[in-house]
This record gives structure tokens, C-alpha cells and sequence, in this order.
């Protein structure tokens, strides 16, 4: 099962609105004759690719799987029919899809096509692997990571604006696979305005995995001259706004959705993320910048969080990573639990989870 975890976090970022499912296909001899994973756009799924691999060897095999199988008909049949159809005489199963159309009738049709069913084998692991997938069916909006690259002492630009490079190559290049693990990023357009960035995954061999880039803009002052803006057509561009405007924008590519307000007049987070979710997106990575970090934090909407930290010290006149809270007592704070550190150079990276 932890192999087949292993093949599922390959279709992180590329699976969408699917679930990233892994599937390992094992012999009565104990060797692995097929395996699997969700492909780009959800098809084919992770069962169908393991299946194809083992052929006629999946007689009386054992299949482990991340997901419970689907059970209804999609685009594709339903992969606990496949199961049956090849013999599979046993499904180890991670954890059950929450997913109306199949929530244990997956697991039902196995059990009255002759399999042996084991379920709950690594589900924890296999839960939070799909945390996005399961949220998106759960409160209609994605997963939130807030990617934030700070000095140690909290900030992430000189006083000047300058943020070029607060952290080394290998923290960035890791930073570019964040990109490429989840669906969209998003900015607020202080930092589109500033750094104008692409925003792109720019990993060799991974650069097709570019994700929906996303701007909180009031007042559309993205520039149509922006890098963002004038590769829309190449990479979908999202612009979430109050305002009215944006012709030329959306002569170049770039999508304009107008929001309601929050309390400050800015784009509603809250609508934001309903949307993206109705767009099919299940992984958000932020970027910032800081009053979009303490946007989400306020509306208790971050559920991780990837601190990068460098080992230089920028002072009080630096700029923050995260804007004033809305908490002002130690009780009202957002809390998290620390789930890995690992040095990146010479910078390190702390991984954290909303508590819940």
C-alpha cells in the first residue's frame, strides 16, 4: 500500500477533479505484476493502467488500492467491474471515496463480484494524500497550502521591496515543485505588481505541469503588459475582481470573474474558493503576499503551510511574511502541527497542518 501511495502522489497536480489514486497489482507468488496511477485530466484511472500491465496474470491476484474503485459509469466503466472482470481475487482497499456516486457501493460490488475486500489499510496516509479531493466534496473549495520564503526573523523583502533571493536554488527548485503538485497558485496583485511574475513550473522535465496561475485583483491593475497576462493564451490566467474593467485583458487570454466583497472591499476568499472548486481545482498553493496570507488565516482557510526559511536576519524594517491578524488572545489563534523539516542547502523548510 505504500508503494501504491508512492504511485499516487505522481498525479498530484495533473489529476484533477479527479482524485490521485495509486493502484499495485500483486501475484499469488508474491510478485508485483501491475501498477498504476490516476493519468493527467483523471484518465485512465490508476486501476485500468494496473490492470492493462498484469493481462491475464490478474487472475487470483491481490490489488491494492489507495481509493475504494469507483462504481458508476463515467467517462470510463467502473473500475471495480474491471477488478471483477480480470479475477482479482483480493482488494486491499486505503480508505472509502466519499464521492456520492460511489461512497462503499465500490467496495459492495466487489464483495458480490467474489472479492475478498480488506479496507482501511494505511487510511490516514491515503486521506490526507486526497485532503483536497475529499474537501472539495466536503465545503465546496480546494486544499490551501500558503508557501511562504522568509529570513529567520520573519521577513520576506528589505525595506526597499527587494525579495531577490531570500532563499538558495535547491529551496527555489523545491518551491517549484510545490507548483507543480497542486492545481492552481494564486497571488494578490501587490506581488504580481512587484515581482511580475510567470508563476510557471520551470523544473526540467516537468514544465507541461504549470498550474491555473490565479490574481486577487481589485481594482485590475494587472498590467496587460505583465509577464502574467501575456502568456494567458500559453497558461489559463484567472483574475478574481470587483471592478468593471479588463477589455484588454481578456483580449489576451486572461479570464475576469467578478466577486462579492469581504469587510475590506477585496474579493471574497471565501467565493473564491467556491468558485475554483466549481472550476474543479482540489489543490490551491498561495504565494502571497502578506495580506493575502493573513486574508486566508483570518477566515481559518489554510490548511498547511510550507515555510522556507534562510539563514539571514532582515531586521524590523524589513516587510513581513504575514500581515496584522484579526486574533488579537492567544486563544483566537491559528494553530498547526509541525509534520516534517528537511534542509534544502542552506535553507530549511518546515511543513505544517492546520490542527483540527
Amino acid at each position: 500500500m505504500r508503494h501504491a501511495l508512492a504511485l499516487a502522489e505522481r498525479a498530484l497536480g495533473t489529476a484533477a477533479p479527479n482524485p490521485a489514486v495509486g493502484c499495485v497489482i500483486v501475484a499469488q507468488d508474491g510478485r508485483v505484476i501491475g501498477r498504476g496511477w490516476t493519468r493527467p485530466g483523471g484518465r485512465p484511472h490508476a486501476e485500468t493502467e494496473a490492470l492493462a500491465q498484469a493481462g491475464e496474470t490478474a487472475h487470483g491476484a491481490t490489488a491494492y488500492v489507495t481509493l475504494e474503485p469507483c462504481a458508476h459509469q463515467g467517462q470510463t466503466p467502473p473500475c471495480a467491474h474491471a477488478l471483477i472482470a480480470a479475477g482479482v481475487a483480493r482488494a486491499v482497499i486505503a480508505v472509502e471515496d466519499p464521492d456520492p456516486r460511489v461512497a462503499g457501493k465500490g467496495i459492495a460490488m466487489l464483495w458480490d463480484g467474489g472479492i475478498e475486500v480488506v479496507s482501511g489499510v494505511l487510511e490516514k496516509e491515503a486521506a490526507a494524500l486526497n485532503a483536497g479531493f475529499f474537501l472539495r466534496l466536503d465545503k465546496n473549495r480546494p486544499l490551501v497550502t500558503l508557501k511562504i520564503a522568509q529570513s529567520l526573523d520573519g521577513k520576506t523583502a528589505t525595506v526597499s521591496g527587494r525579495s531577490k533571493w531570500i532563499t538558495g536554488p535547491e529551496a527555489r527548485r523545491f518551491g517549484h515543485l510545490l507548483r507543480a503538485r497542486h492545481d492552481a497558485i494564486l497571488v494578490g496583485i501587490e506581488t504580481a505588481l512587484a515581482d511580475d511574475p510567470e508563476l510557471t513550473c520551470r523544473l526540467p522535465g516537468l514544465e507541461d505541469r504549470s498550474p491555473l496561475r490565479v490574481v486577487l485583483d481589485t481594482r485590475l491593475r494587472l498590467a496587460a503588459a505583465s509577464r502574467l497576462a501575456q502568456s494567458a493564451k500559453r497558461i489559463p490566467v484567472l483574475v478574481y475582481t470587483t471592478s468593471k474593467d479588463g477589455a484588454a485583458l481578456k483580449d489576451l487570454g486572461v479570464d475576469i470573474v467578478r466577486t462579492g466583497r469581504d469587510a475590506r472591499g477585496r474579493p471574497d476568499i471565501g467565493a473564491v474558493l467556491n468558485d475554483l472548486a466549481g472550476r474543479g481545482v482540489t489543490r490551491l498553493l498561495v504565494e502571497g503576499g502578506a495580506g493575502v496570507h493573513a486574508a486566508f488565516l483570518d477566515r481559518g482557510l489554510a490548511d498547511r503551510l510550507e515555510i522556507f526559511r534562510a539563514p539571514l536576519v532582515l531586521g524590523g524594517s524589513g516587510r513581513n511574511s504575514i500581515d496584522a491578524l484579526a486574533a488579537l488572545e492567544l486563544d483566537e489563534a491559528s494553530r498547526f502541527v509541525c509534520e516534517g523539516r528537511r534542509v534544502l542547502g542552506p535553507d530549511v523548510l518546515e511543513t505544517y497542518a492546520a490542527r483540527a
